[in-house]
């Protein structure tokens, strides 16, 4: 089951840890430091691996049960 989820942007941009906490995907900034390292995490279809990537609107974040659609 793949969770979809829209993500409302409070400014320019997120990193993309704090936005898999924000989003419930990750418990704690660890874990989400975890899921990045691991090459679990895809912005736009590319892995990414830069843990404080600036997310922006526009922006799809996927994962293997997760896509967060950042507007």
């Amino acid at each position: 089951m793949n969770e979809a989820i829209t993500f409302e942007l409070d400014g320019d941009h997120i990193p993309l840890c704090d936005l898999l906490k924000f989003c419930h995907i990750a418990d704690s900034g660890g874990a989400a430091k975890h899921l990045v390292a691991e090459g679990l995490v895809r912005v736009d279809g590319q892995v990414e691996l830069r843990k404080a990537c600036k997310i922006r609107a526009g922006q799809v974040v996927t994962g293997a049960d997760y896509t967060i659609r950042v507007v």
